[in-house]
């Protein structure tokens, strides 16, 4: 008896795995007789789910920092093109009509002021505003990839029935641009603040210095001007993190391609090579993203400088005004200052910040 019970569930076993395959043809027809895989979660899916959220806040931060502190020269260089105080000193040369030439031209421009200040200023004033730009950056690379993280999930468990959408990625990067926006704007300012200071430190001794002196003379809630455009500059974060997330599932699916669901057949150099694709996607999402928005970063830094104008009152009142005004006294070009060396910045940063990102994620996972 209990040999024939023995037989039976080992029948009932070997049925049951015959019978499998069947499972997705059924959803399709009844009468099908092909076998046809399940859908199984990506490699990428699974890692966003079995990986905690603090991982990946710990992850961008770093991320953040690393990059930051590689390409700060190059901010430097964007800040200062980007203010009217710069602005004259730095634009003497007509550029040419031809996009081509022009762009020789601001690179060759961004090369000459950052030769400028280090001879004129010293090496130091090329990573000036570091210190707030780290205490800035760590937080907000944290933040934003903390929020959209929990954003996505919310949004993917209660709206869309755990599909992925591009609305949902647009809905989570427009809820990350403004958490962080309203976070970090503060840091933002005493940044621009101090890499605009031409007295070498006099005006200025630190980061703290900087905050206090805003606060005693300007009020509290001046630490908040340009936060209007930071919100604008949120449509480019939100812009990048659509077409990352485009471009990745694109990478992925021609990965499962070559190497099937499960990727046994990946060498490491396979690896290393989707690595680093999946980071060249965040560098060419930034470059797009910054092409269709870059406007935004000059105004948010013309309202932070907040400088006066003939009479003695604030230049700039607010964000319409000062696009308005930027563009009458110095043409629409001017709302493109500093465009290469913000390119030359972002773009290899978010390579650096997405690939670190990715490399500490798995190494605390």
């Amino acid at each position: 008896m209990p040999g024939e019970l023995k037989q039976k569930l080992l029948r009932l076993e070997e049925d049951g795995q015959n019978a499998y395959g069947f499972l997705a043809s059924d959803e399709k027809s009844s009468t099908s007789r092909l076998t046809e895989p399940l859908d199984t979660p990506s490699p990428d899916f699974q890692l966003q789910k079995t990986t905690p959220k603090w991982v990946h806040f710990v992850a961008g931060g770093i991320g953040g920092m690393v990059g930051a502190v590689v390409t700060c020269p190059l901010d430097v260089v964007k800040t200062r093109l980007q203010s009217d105080s710069y602005h004259e000193a730095y634009n003497k040369v007509p550029k040419s009509r031809n996009p081509l030439m022009k762009g020789l031209q601001h690179f060759g421009e961004t090369c000459g002021v950052i030769l400028s200040i280090y001879r004129n200023e010293g090496g130091r004033a090329l990573f000036r505003g570091l210190g707030p730009n780290l205490v800035g950056v760590i937080p907000a690379r944290s933040i934003n990839f903390f929020t959209y993280g929990a954003s996505k999930e919310i949004f993917l468990k209660h709206f869309n029935n755990g599909q992925e959408a591009t609305w949902i990625h647009l809905a989570a990067g427009l809820s990350a641009g403004f958490v962080t926006s309203t976070a970090t704007n503060p840091i933002w300012l005493i940044k621009t603040r101090l890499q605009l200071d031409k007295t070498r430190g006099k005006h200025y001794k630190n980061s703290l210095d900087c905050f206090k002196y805003v606060v005693k003379n300007e009020g509290f809630f001046s630490l908040y001007k340009g936060l209007s455009a930071s919100y604008l500059g949120g449509i480019e974060s939100t812009l990048q993190w659509v077409l990352y997330e485009q471009m990745k599932s694109f990478l992925h699916r021609k990965s499962v391609e070559i190497h099937g669901r499960d990727g046994k057949t990946k060498t490491t150099r396979d690896h290393v090579l989707e690595w680093c694709a999946r980071s060249g996607a965040a560098g060419a999402a930034k470059f797009c993203a910054s092409l269709l928005t870059y406007p935004h970063e000059v105004v948010r830094t013309r309202l932070r400088q907040a400088p006066l104008a003939e009479t003695g009152k604030p230049k700039y009142t607010g964000l319409i005004q000062c696009f308005k005004l930027i563009i009458k006294e110095e043409g629409f070009s001017s709302m493109y200052g500093g465009l290469t060396p913000h390119l030359l910045r972002t773009v290899p940063n978010s390579i650096i910040m997405f690939g670190t990102w990715e490399l500490i994620v798995r190494v605390l996972s």
